[in-house]
């Protein structure tokens, strides 16, 4: 039985990692990393940064998994997704299986492995295909929505108000019904724009918890532009752009 510790390290700031985070990674054998290449080696280094600091206490391995392309031009994105994670799941199960029976493992997810995070679909895949007894526990960690709102020191929710989390391909196809605060990630394309001439304030920020930072806020039609230019200029140079923002309606 291999035992997997899917751990949340938070939004990028080492002082974002918990307690109950770092005895974690101090009873791990071996971390697996899935490694996307050269336009993300800040992220892998930052994983090996976090490592080195808090997994002190016995001596641990890492294993890199070069982490399959993703079809980006598939009219199913669903699909196309889901075939992403089935060939990452199949790569993980392989690293698993060349592991000894009683080796902890290790795999470190950006913020926290429930919100946003594929890293627990997979592991149920690889338990559903039985090739590999596997058991594992969730870490949580600090999510980007809560350094969002802890940067631009704001209240994620109204008074009795609901927050509804989406996509920004969800947003393009419309405003939630019944929900005036609406926090936005995986958004590629700013789909917030489309709303620009509503009485809609914004709360952007990208590369949360990092040194490279950014933050902009206020009514949407008046900053929108400056957030598109921000996020071009940064995804320009550094190759890639994690942000995520929160629209409230006034």
């Amino acid at each position: 039985m291999r035992k997997v510790l899917i751990i949340g390290i938070g939004a990028g700031d080492p002082e974002h990692v918990t307690v109950q985070a770092v005895n974690a990674m101090n009873a791990v054998d071996v971390f697996l990393v899935l490694d996307k290449g050269d336009t993300t080696a800040d992220l892998t280094e930052a994983r090996r940064a976090i490592c080195e600091r808090f997994a002190t206490q016995r001596p641990y391995r890492t294993v890199v998994i070069a982490d399959p392309p993703r079809d980006r031009t598939a009219a199913d994105y669903e699909g196309a997704v889901r075939d992403w994670r089935d060939e990452r799941a199949r790569m993980i199960e392989e690293a698993l299986l060349a592991e000894a029976e009683d080796a902890v493992v290790g795999i470190l997810a950006w913020g926290d492995p429930a919100l946003y995070d594929g890293t627990i679909r997979i592991l149920d895949t690889i338990a559903a295909r039985g090739n590999v007894a596997v058991d594992y526990a969730v870490i949580p960690g600090i999510t980007s929505v809560q350094v969002l709102t802890a940067r631009h020191r704001i209240m994620l929710n109204r008074v009795a108000g609901p927050v509804h989390i989406t996509t920004g391909r969800r947003l393009a196809a419309g405003w939630p019904d019944g929900c005036d605060d609406v926090v936005v990630m995986l958004d590629a394309d700013l789909a917030c724009r489309a709303y620009r001439d509503e009485d809609v304030d914004i709360y952007w920020g990208a590369y949360l918890g990092t040194p490279d930072e950014l933050l902009v806020a206020g009514r949407l039609g008046k900053v929108v532009d400056e957030i598109d230019a921000v996020r071009r200029e940064a995804r320009a140079r550094k190759g890639w752009i994690m942000d995520t923002y929160l629209l409230r309606r006034v």
